[in-house]
Order: structure tokens, then C-alpha cells, then sequence
């Protein structure tokens, strides 16, 4: 939102107003004076008009979770344990999940309570890159590597994956960075190429990397230049 449309908004004073009480530097952002009357703010900002505080900003939270197996990228089951039951924080119920894995994969989760943040991480035209370790039943025949750069097409969504990197790492072990994510997708392009994914494991999204030393079940706060390469 627009600071200009926020002031009006809170105040009911209409937008001319808002212009000449920003433009008397009557009001500040996050601690500034804002002279800028298309500033964007958010809920995570705080604003204030002379003395008084119009938003006090919420807490803002960008964490990373090494998701064991058997755990659901879900915020609530009444059945299975989710990532969430995994954090120890306050504001947990605020989060909702950037990237979901299926139950079966393990690795890289990111959580936050940002959508627009979450929305630059996971949208398919900004081409973030998430990087797999699969294992398989059967030995990767060669020619899978232009299968998956080439991609496939899926029936049912109508849709033919964008172009995938598939770098074989042993005769049964490859690692897979795509640049979207759907439905069981690893699965499914394995499938094509007479295979079967016996073991899934999300290394990194974007340039977050998951710490060798976060174990399984284990999470942590991003830093602000973790959240800012987003």
C-alpha cells in the first residue's frame, strides 16, 4: 500500500490531505521522515503522524527448517505432525510455508508470515532455482539429461515443465535443480524416463543453502542478508 492511501485510509482525511501533511514532514517511517507520498508500507511498518502512532508494525519472521521425513508441509493436521509443531516460537501460528515438500522429502523448508516475500521466492517467473538430491530404484539412463532439459508435458495441468538441470551423480543418485514446483514433479519427470524416486532431499532454494550442521527437525531465523536476497 501507498503511504498517501494508508493516511487517508486510517484518518479518513482523503488523499489531499494526506499529500500536505507528508509533504510538511509531519510524518515519519520506521523512525524516518517520509517525504515521499508513494512510499510503500506495509503491516510490518511502522508509521507515525506527529506524535501520534498510527501502526505499530508486526513482527516480521523469515525462518529455515531442515524437515525430517514423515513431517507435513502444512500449518495444521489432525492426524500428522507439521512443520510448524517443529518451531518453538510465539508468533509460529503467523507463518505460512514458501515452497512446500511432500511428506515423503526431506530438506529445505522456508517460512514466513511475509507474502510478498514469499510470493518473489515462489513465483515460476522469477526462476528461482531449487536444487534436489535424488536417489532412484533403477540406474539414471544417460539420455534423462536432455529428457529434463527438454521437459514434459503433464496431461492432466495441460502444462509442459520449464526446462530442468539434471546432473547424475552416481548410477543411481542425481541432483535436479528446477525452476518451478508442481505437484509430485520429481516424481513424475523420474517417471517418464522409467524410473522410480526411492529418496528426495531439497538442498537450497535460490542462494539459501541448508547448513550442514541444521539437523533434521531443526530450524532458524534467516539473516537480513538472507531475507534481502529475495
Amino acid at each position: 500500500m501507498k503511504l498517501d492511501r494508508f493516511l487517508a485510509k486510517q484518518s479518513s482525511m482523503g488523499r489531499t490531505a494526506a499529500h500536505r501533511l507528508i509533504a510538511a514532514k509531519r510524518v515519519r517511517v520506521d523512525g524516518e521522515v517520509c517525504a515521499n507520498n508513494q512510499q510503500e508500507v506495509d503491516r510490518f511498518t511502522r508509521i507515525e503522524l506527529d506524535e501520534t502512532v498510527l501502526q505499530q508494525p508486526e513482527r516480521a519472521l523469515y525462518l529455515m527448517l531442515n524437515k525430517p521425513v514423515g513431517i507435513l508441509s502444512a500449518t495444521t493436521d489432525p492426524v500428522h505432525p507439521t512443520v510448524i509443531d517443529l518451531l518453538d516460537d510465539p508468533d509460529k501460528h503467523t507463518l505460512h510455508i514458501a515452497g512446500r515438500l511432500d511428506r515423503g522429502t526431506s530438506g529445505l523448508v522456508l517460512l514466513t508470515n511475509d507474502g510478498r516475500w514469499s510470493k518473489r521466492l515462489m513465483e515460476p517467473v522469477e526462476r528461482v532455482p531449487k536444487v534436489y538430491l535424488v536417489e532412484t530404484a533403477e540406474d539414471i539412463i544417460p539420455e534423462a539429461i536432455a529428457a529434463f532439459a527438454a521437459g514434459f508435458y503433464f496431461h492432466t495441468e495441460d502444462i509442459t515443465t520449464q526446462p530442468a538441470e539434471l546432473q547424475i551423480l552416481a548410477p543411481r543418485q542425481a541432483r535436479l535443480t528446477l525452476y518451478e514446483g508442481r505437484y509430485h514433479q520429481v516424481k513424475r519427470m523420474f517417471h517418464r524416463v522409467q524410473n522410480r524416486v526411492t529418496a528426495l532431499h531439497r538442498e537450497s532454494i535460490g542462494s539459501l543453502h541448508l547448513p550442514a550442521d541444521l539437523q533434521p527437525g531443526q530450524w532458524r531465523a534467516l539473516t537480513p542478508a538472507e531475507i534481502a536476497a529475495f
